[in-house]
């Protein structure tokens, strides 16, 4: 498996039948991550429809008044600055009542919905199960500076440069299948009695390394040692990590009392703690012969270049395992795990 959301839709049971008598389809996610709406947003019970959305799907580059654009210069980190230019024209006249740039973090999920129909006696005679995207905003920064005209002329341009403080304590942005944080650099005009005019661009804000190795961010014990004991195995991850999304890790596993069986295998899987949780999810799996393992064995493993990092906030968490399994005839398997960063 090559993808991240591939491997979460692949894990995804969807029976078919009907798709949510009482959802709303004009429900929508918040403004400026408001462009997906209607039958997108849902799906049937076991599905993940979040899976099937881009980030980039998310944000309108601009509303109807303005055609314009927001250019983010270089990489953005936790804890560092967004540089970056703010390109607008008027595409009609613009009065606004206030005019300013801000920093909004959004946080979208799925969530498992039900709804029962009944008869005039009050007895249970059908229920209907699906699974609904929405969303909120967990972070709203205003910045006075660089100001913004609150009148512009229809095709007339306004330029600036700007630099502003990246979320300091993070989340970095992620996209976990199931749930999702994005960031965005929004500049948006107040409108009297019509909607607000913006110009909007997403922020892939990254993790830092630092901040990662800080313990200011909730991991599972061991998940940034090179080596890792489970009884008598040892499994061990090169190079250091955190490891980086789309890059292959060495693992090397020495399990001298693994069991024979019909088979072994080494996975990459993936955990994903929110309201629609992922258990397990496999993202990459080998198939070896056990007496790999009592010898002692060392492969690569692909991290998806799509790999969510690994965090804990905001309500939803992503940890990430490699697993060494055996495969006992008539018998549970057998099996010795570690955690491993990723960023």
């Amino acid at each position: 498996m090559n993808s991240f959301r591939q491997a979460v839709l692949a894990s995804g049971n969807n029976p078919g039948g009907r798709i949510g008598m009482g959802r709303n389809l004009l429900s929508g996610l918040p403004a400026p991550f408001d462009a997906v709406t209607g039958n997108r947003l849902t799906g049937p019970k076991g599905s993940h429809p979040l899976a099937t959305i881009g980030t980039e799907e998310l944000v309108r580059r601009s509303s109807d008044g303005l055609d314009g654009q927001i250019a983010i210069a270089d990489p953005v980190r936790i804890g560092e600055a967004i540089a970056g230019r703010l390109t607008v024209t008027a595409r009609r006249d613009i009065s606004a009542r206030g005019a300013i740039i801000r920093i909004v973090g959004g946080l979208i999920t799925e969530r498992q919905r039900s709804r029962e129909e009944r008869n005039s006696k009050g007895n249970v005679v059908g229920r209907d199960e699906w699974v609904e995207v929405d969303g909120k905003l967990f972070d709203d920064l205003p910045f006075s500076q660089p100001a913004l005209p609150t009148s512009l002329s229809a095709g007339q341009t306004f330029e600036t440069d700007f630099s502003l403080p990246a979320p300091r304590l993070g989340p970095p942005s992620a996209h976990m299948g199931s749930a999702l944080i994005a960031w965005a650099i929004d500049a948006k005009w107040d409108m009297a009695m019509r909607g607000d005019e913006r110009v909007t661009a997403l922020v892939d804000v990254r993790q830092n390394i630092d901040y990662l190795r800080s313990g200011a961010v909730r991991l599972e014990q061991g998940a940034l040692f090179d080596a890792w004991q489970v009884g008598d195995a040892s499994m061990a991850v090169a190079p250091l990590p955190p490891a980086v999304a789309g890059s292959e890790v060495d693992v090397t596993v020495n399990w001298p009392s693994a069991d024979s069986g019909r088979g072994a295998r080494l996975e990459l899987q993936a955990d994903v703690k929110a309201p629609n949780r992922l258990s397990r999810v496999v993202l990459y799996s080998a198939t070896l012969d056990p007496a790999a393992f009592r010898g002692g064995v060392t492969m690569k493993v692909p991290i998806p270049a799509d790999a969510p990092p690994s965090l804990d906030d905001k309500g939803v968490a992503v940890g990430y395992f490699i697993r060494a399994l055996v495969d006992r005839p008539l018998r549970s398997d057998l099996a010795v795990e570690r955690a491993l960063a990723v960023m």
